[in-house]
């Protein structure tokens, strides 16, 4: 009896294994995994390039004393905003006021000698017509006019010379800026040909940023810009974006006004400056900044989301693409740049091609698959047809 149960049992479980590969077989293969793609749609895009930079002061001036003498006073607060002809110190000019006065007393008695030659010049003139004097007379009256008119004149220039010299103990400010701490206090002798600055004042508002960009990449750019790849824009007035230091970018905008003419042998780089509004300080000289230069346009442009975008053993860009077939590809493609979260691709890649962004880990090349847009798609969808919804109201 336990023989025959053993025996029914086998046989029942051999059937129900028998049911259930009949099933398998009915339901046929599992559907091809759904995949999100894009289509891509060429789009006119501007090229812009990110360099670092350095801050610079507009004008820079190291304010020197022009005479020799004791510096009496400070007129400044250090770290101020002052204006041009504002001064700064005060330079004793006891003894140049009374040079002024020993050049003023001189040139006076220089005027006095000039009206007494000038009177016998004048009386030797009909004296002369009459033959009372001698010609060597005449002459001699003439020549006596003419030194102390000389005199005069020089008698003149020293006065002026003290006066210039009685005005420079008065160190003005050159230009109008923040001026820095002060390199010298009261008491201290300074003199007309010092090397050391009495203090140095800087125009911050606007300000240059010097950006350094590498003479391989100006070369690509002038062959992009010369086969028409891109449309240049004008480099003197091309717009320029700035990030800070710590990351956020600065509320104004700045224009390029100025590129070298030569590489740096030591970098293989060219400078180029802009000229940035800094109405609140926040840009101080020596800041290291990056700059946003947009250097041209490109009018058909293929940009694929950067999650589309994968890396092979060999390091190169790879995309799936979704062929007629509803099959995956592989294509090697190359990222030029990243713009907004896009790889921009300029070849591996022709508008129309449908790149998988969504279920990659499902795919293998040669698989099919069954295509739907990715939320990229979508939203590009609705936008268009947003706007022309509008435009037809219109």
């Amino acid at each position: 009896m336990l023989r025959r149960n053993s025996v029914a049992g086998a046989a029942a479980m051999a059937a129900a294994a028998l049911l259930v590969g009949c099933g398998k077989d009915a339901a046929g293969p599992p559907p091809p995994p759904e995949v999100g793609v894009i289509t891509l749609a060429p789009r006119a895009i501007a090229i812009t390039d990110q360099l670092p930079g350095r801050t610079t002061a507009y004008r820079v001036a190291e304010v020197r004393p022009q005479v020799t003498g004791i510096v009496q006073k400070r007129m400044f607060v250090e770290g101020s905003e002052v204006k041009a002809g504002e001064q700064l110190f005060q330079i004793d000019p006891g003894s140049y006021r009374a040079a002024l006065s020993s050049a003023q007393a001189a040139l006076k008695r220089a005027e006095a000698q000039a009206v007494s030659a000038k009177l016998l010049q004048e009386r030797y003139a009909p004296l002369m017509a009459a033959n009372a004097v001698s010609q060597q007379e005449n002459d001699e009256a003439i020549a006596a006019r003419a030194r102390a008119d000389a005199d005069v004149a020089e008698a003149r220039a020293a006065v002026d010379s003290a006066r210039i010299n009685v005005v420079y103990t008065q160190v003005l400010s050159p230009i109008t800026g923040r001026i820095g701490r002060a390199l010298v206090t009261e008491g201290a002798l300074v003199t007309s040909a010092q090397q050391n600055a009495l203090a140095t004042v800087q125009q911050l508002d606007p300000i240059y940023v010097d950006i350094t960009q590498s003479s391989t990449e100006l070369l690509r750019l002038q062959r992009q810009l010369a086969s028409g790849e891109l449309v240049a824009t004008d480099k003197h007035e091309a717009e320029v974006g700035l990030t800070l230091e710590d990351g956020t970018p600065y509320a104004e905008r700045g224009r390029l006004k100025v590129s070298e003419v030569s590489v740096d042998p030591s970098t293989g780089s060219v400078l180029l400056r802009a000229v940035f509004p800094n109405p609140k300080r926040e840009l101080l000289p020596g800041m290291f900044v990056r700059a946003q230069l947009t250097r041209g346009t490109r009018s058909a442009a293929l940009l694929v989301p950067q999650r589309g975008v994968m890396r092979n053993a060999k390091g190169e860009a790879t995309v799936m693409v979704v062929d007629n077939e509803d099959k995956v590809s592989e294509r090697v493609v190359t990222a030029d740049r990243a713009i907004n979260g896009e790889w921009l691709i300029t070849t591996g890649l022709n508008a129309g091609d449908r790149v998988v962004l969504d279920g990659l880990q499902k795919v293998k090349p040669g698989a099919p698959v069954k295509a739907v847009p990715a939320a990229e798609q979508m939203q590009a969808g609705a936008a268009a047809a947003s706007a022309a919804a509008e435009v037809a109201q219109r």
